[in-house]
């Protein structure tokens, strides 16, 4: 899929050998990818990426990722600051849209974009708050140990009730990605939550963290403290779970970023109680 655009753009499907500058463009902008995302991310759909050229340079990028039939998640939207307001933004959107097709589309939107993201139909569903900073590595964290391959089918089940669509195509990869630990909560053998912490340009990413109360979330998020031995720690909360929310600020950590949830129609009910850190902002 190609397509032309303004002063002779070209935008056409971006490879996994592209990420690096999308990723770069992403952390100039203070998103703070994780070091490990590129892979994961083109697994769920490598043909889900686009960027437009001028002749041979980069200028603007986006992704939207295909779940399944019924639902996509729009992310990386990106125009280099220096070529911005010439209609380029629009040339690649256009064209990564037709992708979808005609399924129901997600993002988390900066807040300069809302309004145009309104304008394209996008409806808001709710505020997501990143916190960042340094929680304390001193807390006991019974029950919480790292997972193995006898916890995937039960993650998995745990996962596919805290999100809109079954991702097992993206989980095989995002649970296993170099550098990524994902921990599990137990009570006795039942799971009552799980979380991933990946490096990233910044100290460390946690997410998902989807747990059923505060006090499961809290004891996963005390073990990532202690795997990250004082680096500096961001998660991405729901500002709908209040509880979530709460046990951040409890934590130490301090809001540094929003974005808003949106949506271009219905998506399936999923456990928005139990979402205490969302994966990540580019494919929900």
């Amino acid at each position: 899929m190609t397509s032309a655009g303004p002063e002779g753009l070209v935008v056409a499907r971006a490879t996994l050998d592209d990420w690096p500058v999308i990723s770069g463009w992403a952390a100039d902008e203070g998103w703070n990818p994780g070091l490990s995302d590129g892979p994961a991310f083109f697994a769920q759909d490598p043909e889900g990426f686009f960027i437009g050229r001028l002749g041979d340079e980069p200028v603007s990028a986006i992704s939207v990722v295909n779940y399944d039939s019924g639902y996509a998640f729009l992310g990386c939207y990106l125009v280099r600051p220096d070529l911005r307001g010439r209609g380029f933004g629009r040339a690649t959107w256009d064209t990564a849209l037709a992708h979808a097709a005609g399924r129901t589309i997600g993002l988390d939107g900066v807040v300069a974009q809302q309004d145009n993201y309104r304008r394209s139909g996008f409806v808001f569903a709710h505020r997501t708050v990143r916190f960042t900073g340094t929680v304390p590595a001193d807390q006991v964290t019974p029950g919480v140990r790292p997972a193995g391959k006898a916890d995937l089918d039960a993650v998995a089940d745990y996962d596919r009730a805290c999100h809109p669509v079954d991702r097992p195509r993206f989980l095989e990869h995002w649970l296993s990605a170099r550098g990524h630990r994902v921990l599990v909560r137990l009570d006795g053998d039942r799971l009552t939550g799980y979380g991933v912490i990946r490096p990233a340009r910044v100290g460390l990413r946690v997410g998902p963290l989807f747990a059923d109360t505060a006090d499961d979330a809290g004891a996963l998020l005390a073990a990532f403290a202690a795997e990250a031995a004082g680096r500096e720690l961001a998660v991405d909360v729901p500002e709908t779970n209040s509880a979530g929310v709460a046990l951040a600020e409890r934590s130490g950590l301090t809001p540094s970023f929003e974005t808003a949830r949106m949506y271009t129609g219905p998506v399936r009910a999923f456990a928005g109680e139990r979402v205490y850190g969302v994966t990540t902002l580019e494919l929900g």
